[in-house]
C-alpha cells in the first residue's frame, strides 16, 4: 500500500479522478492531450472524444483564440499565466466563466512540449459579480439623475426668494432710502426647507415672512415650494400679521395633516409700515426675532414674552394667532432667523442655544445688515465644533435708517 502510495501514476490518476476542477494538458498545438474527469463531465463529452481536439472544437472562435493565443506565449516564453478571468462562450451560445493557471509542460529534458493548466468555474460567483455591477451601475445613472434634479430644483427655489428689495420714497437713491433690507440663504443640502420672502404690500407698507419646514431635503423644499404660493395668495387679503398666519394655518393643515404624512413649519410674519416705523408681527413656534436697538445699544429679543408665540402651522386646527406690535426707532434693527443659526453643537457637545446667539448679536450692534448678517454667521460657525452647520439657514431682516 505504502509503495502504491509513493507511485507517480498513482497520484496523478487520484488527482485526475476527484478533483473537481478542470484539468488539462495540450501540446504544442494547443491539442489536448489529458484530461480529468471533472473536465470532461463539464464538457459534456466522455474523456477518450476530447483527446486530440482543441478549444476551437468545444468553444466559440473568440474564445478559443484568447486560449490559443496564450497558450502559445507560454511556449513561447515560458512565463505562466495566474488566476486569469476567462469568460468560455460555447457553440451551443452559453457562456461560462472560470478562474485559470497555464504553466509550461517541460519534459524530463526540460524542454517546453505543451502546456497544463487547472481552471475553476466561476460562472455563479461571476454572474452575482456583473449582476452587482449591473445595478451598481443603474443606481448610479438613478442617483446621477436624482441629483442633476435636486440641482435643478435648488436653483429653481433660489428664484422664490427675494431679488430685491422695496424702496420707501419711491425711487429714492441708496442714501435718501428710510429702510434697508436683507436677507441670506445657506442650504446645508442641495434643497432646504428654510424660505423667506420680503414684499410690498402697499404705498409704504411691507410683508415680510420666514418659515422653517420640519426636516430637510426633497420633501421640505416642496413645502416650501406650497408656501411661497399661499404667501403671495394671503398676503394679498390679510393685512393684519396674526390673521395673516391664522389663514395659513387653515390653508396648510389639511394639506400637511393627512394619514400618512405629518408635516409643520414654524413661521414669523411682520407687516412694517415704512412710513411711521409701526411694526406688526405674529409667530407660529419659531425663534423669536432680534431688535437691535440703538439708542440703548444693545440686542434684544423682538418678543420678550417667549410664550406669545403659537403653535407652528399644520399643528392646532382653527388656532387664532395673536397679533404684536412695536414701534421700530431711526437706527433700529430686527432680524429674523430659522433655528439652523443657533442650533450647533460646540466641542463639550453642548448647543449654542438662543441666549449665546443673543450675546453673538451683540456684537455685531451698529453694523449694516450687509455686514451683521455674515458676521453672525461667522461668529456661531467659530463655536462649532467642526466649523460647519448641520441644519439650514435663513435670515431676514430691516434696518431703519430715517
Amino acid at each position: 500500500m505504502a509503495e502504491s502510495m509513493q507511485d507517480k501514476g498513482f497520484l496523478l490518476r487520484s488527482l485526475m479522478e476527484h478533483m473537481t476542477d478542470h484539468i488539462y494538458f495540450k501540446d504544442r498545438d494547443s491539442r489536448f492531450i489529458m484530461v480529468n474527469t471533472a473536465f470532461a463531465n463539464w464538457t459534456g463529452l466522455e474523456k477518450k472524444e476530447i483527446i486530440g481536439k482543441s478549444d476551437f472544437d468545444l468553444f466559440a472562435s473568440v474564445h478559443a483564440q484568447q486560449a490559443f493565443d496564450d497558450e502559445q506565449r507560454i511556449i513561447a516564453t515560458g512565463e505562466p499565466i495566474i488566476g486569469l478571468e476567462e469568460k468560455e462562450t460555447w457553440e451551443d451560445g452559453r457562456i461560462t466563466w472560470v478562474s485559470s493557471t497555464k504553466m509550461p509542460l517541460k519534459n524530463t529534458a526540460g524542454e517546453i512540449i505543451g502546456t497544463f493548466g487547472i481552471s475553476r468555474d466561476i460562472t455563479e460567483h461571476k454572474e452575482a459579480e456583473l449582476r452587482a455591477a449591473y445595478y451598481a451601475d443603474q443606481i448610479r445613472r438613478i442617483k446621477d439623475g436624482m441629483d442633476e434634479d435636486v440641482r435643478m430644483a435648488a436653483e429653481l427655489q433660489k428664484t422664490f426668494f427675494p431679488r430685491s428689495y422695496p424702496v420707501y420714497p419711491p425711487g429714492a437713491l441708496p442714501e435718501q432710502r428710510r429702510f434697508d433690507f436683507y436677507h441670506r440663504y445657506s442650504a446645508s443640502g442641495g434643497v432646504s426647507g428654510d424660505f423667506c420672502t420680503i414684499q410690498r404690500l402697499s404705498g409704504s407698507r411691507v410683508g415680510i415672512f420666514l418659515c422653517d419646514v420640519m426636516g430637510h431635503g426633497v420633501r421640505a423644499a416642496l413645502v416650501t415650494a406650497l408656501i411661497c404660493a399661499l404667501v403671495e395668495e394671503t398676503a394679498a387679503v390679510e393685512e393684519d400679521a396674526g390673521r395673516f398666519l391664522s389663514r395659513m394655518n387653515l390653508l396648510l393643515l389639511p394639506i400637511l395633516r393627512q394619514e400618512d404624512i405629518f408635516l409643520y413649519a414654524t413661521a414669523c410674519y411682520m407687516v412694517l409700515d415704512m412710513e411711521t416705523g409701526r411694526l406688526q408681527f405674529a409667530n407660529a413656534g419659531h425663534p423669536m426675532p432680534l431688535h437691535f436697538r440703538a439708542a440703548e445699544n444693545r440686542a434684544v429679543w423682538l418678543m420678550e414674552d417667549a410664550a406669545l408665540r403659537g403653535p407652528a402651522l399644520a399643528i392646532a386646527e382653527g388656532f387664532e394667532y395673536q397679533t404684536l406690535e412695536q414701534r421700530i426707532a431711526v437706527g433700529d434693527s430686527v432680524v429674523m432667523y430659522t433655528d439652523g443659526l443657533y442650533e450647533v453643537v460646540g466641542p463639550n457637545d453642548e448647543e449654542l442655544g438662543e441666549e449665546r446667539l443673543l450675546a453673538a448679536a451683540t456684537n455685531q450692534l451698529g453694523q449694516p445688515l450687509t455686514d451683521a448678517f455674515p458676521g453672525l454667521i461667522e461668529e456661531v460657525r467659530s463655536f462649532a465644533a467642526d466649523g460647519k452647520f448641520d441644519d439650514d439657514i435663513c435670515m431676514a431682516g430691516f434696518h431703519r435708517r430715517a
